[in-house]
């Protein structure tokens, strides 16, 4: 901000939310493209691009320069975060997809988390740009890796490529893969996917409905995030490189929340198919599980707002803080693992529908909510998101003892 002779406060969040807005767009190419032509040659030129973005960041020469690559990075970097969700829905049962999704889910959330922690640090010993430039190695190095190690997991495009070579090889052209006996041209497969994941956010209840409940906590975490710097900067008198240990406790939160739920929710699956035979996709949101994890939320909230209002030792709003992101993987896991599961052919997209609406909370809430912190102050500022957060708890109980009936109202052709 120094280097650019920036002051303005919305500018300084703008920068931070404004990668988080890419996420609000990529996902809406990148699901669809992998739900066509598959998951590794997605990945593969997103890895490029996002490096080739980072490496424009890192060169920022003034403010709109550096706002528009963060952007882009965004909107790159968000294809793992999307397609994912639907590698693992291709590789793994649905008895094991609870772990694999919290392996997974590691890299995106508690990002956020390491990124100022070591970022920190860096600024203040050899500059901003370096942590870009860090990044774009990093980067070069992973999708050397994804290209030469990650194989395609998507069975429609698996089918399609053995039709082909049984093609080539018997010269039978009346071969094709059963998923193509639609008889659609891939332009009309193309157009159809690219707005899948926008017609399941407005078409499919579930979608929607989980998709609002996500944004809305993500969102107050990225909120949260918001006012570190002058919560703990300010008010407890953190330095440049210190202010990056006010986000550990959101990486010990989401650490032990991914792993605990991730877990717990595969027991559950589990136990059903030996009792049942079976599984279906509600079994994913035990009331046991997703009621604690949305009233803890609600408590963290107040815990952390009134702490941090009235001055009390910086150790204790930080425990508010790990409090609030171990409740918040306890409904992220449950909802976001249910999408998968109820979704398993189209779940990129589905996961894409929520990443959309996650992510322009996480990008605008912050923006909108400093002027509510000068206004109420921390204190009712937090209790104002903890009571819209205790207004959301029922969803989970809801979707578990009526969700069938209420997917069986949304409408079946997603091809």
């Amino acid at each position: 901000m120094r280097e650019f002779e920036t002051s303005n406060r919305n500018i300084a969040t703008f920068v931070v939310s404004v990668y988080v807005l890419g996420f609000a767009f990529g996902p809406l190419l990148a699901a669809p493209l992998s739900e066509i032509y598959g998951r590794a040659i997605v990945f593969n030129i997103a890895n490029v691009l996002f490096l080739i973005m980072t490496v424009a960041t890192a060169l920022s020469q003034n403010m709109p320069m550096l706002i528009v690559f963060r952007f882009l990075m965004g909107f790159t970097g968000s294809t793992p975060v999307t397609n994912g969700s639907g590698t693992i829905s291709d590789i793994f049962p649905v008895q094991e997809r609870g772990k694999a999704m919290a392996v997974w889910a590691m890299g995106p959330l508690l990002g956020p988390c390491i990124g100022p922690l070591a970022g920190g640090y860096m600024v203040e010993a050899i500059g901003w740009r370096w942590v870009f430039w860090l990044i774009a190695i990093l980067t070069g190095f992973i999708a050397a890796l994804c290209y030469f190690a990650a194989p395609e997991t998507y069975a429609p495009t698996l089918l399609r490529a053995k039709a082909a070579k049984l093609k080539k090889e018997t010269g039978n052209q009346d071969l094709y893969s059963i998923l193509d006996k639609d008889g659609l041209t891939p332009k009309q497969r193309l157009s159809n996917a690219s707005i899948r994941p926008m017609r399941m956010l407005f078409t499919h209840l579930p979608v929607f409905i989980l998709s609002l409940y996500v944004a809305i906590v993500y969102g107050v975490l990225y909120l949260m995030f918001s006012t570190f710097t002058f919560v703990f900067a300010q008010q407890y008198g953190f330095g440049t490189g210190t202010i990056g240990l006010a986000y550990l406790p959101t990486g010990i939160g989401m650490l032990l929340g991914t792993m605990t739920f991730g877990v717990m929710t595969d027991v559950v699956i589990k136990k059903k198919i030996e009792q049942n035979g079976k599984t279906v996709p509600e079994d994913r949101l035990p009331i046991w599980m997703t009621l604690p994890s949305g009233l803890l939320i609600v408590g963290a909230l107040f815990w952390y707002g009134w702490a941090a209002d009235q001055n009390v030792h910086w150790i204790v709003p930080m425990i508010g803080v790990a409090l609030f992101c171990f409740g918040l993987m306890g409904i992220m896991m449950c909802l976001q693992t249910y999408l998968v599961d109820a979704y398993i052919t189209y779940a990129a997209s589905a996961v894409a529908a929520m990443t959309v609406l996650r992510s322009l909370a996480g990008a605008m809430l912050p923006l909108a909510g400093l002027s509510m912190y000068d206004d109420l102050g921390l204190g009712w500022g937090n209790s104002i998101l903890a009571f819209l957060a205790l207004a959301l708890v029922p969803v989970p109980v809801i979707f578990f003892l009526y969700g069938p009936k209420i997917r069986a109202k949304s409408p079946n052709n997603l091809g």
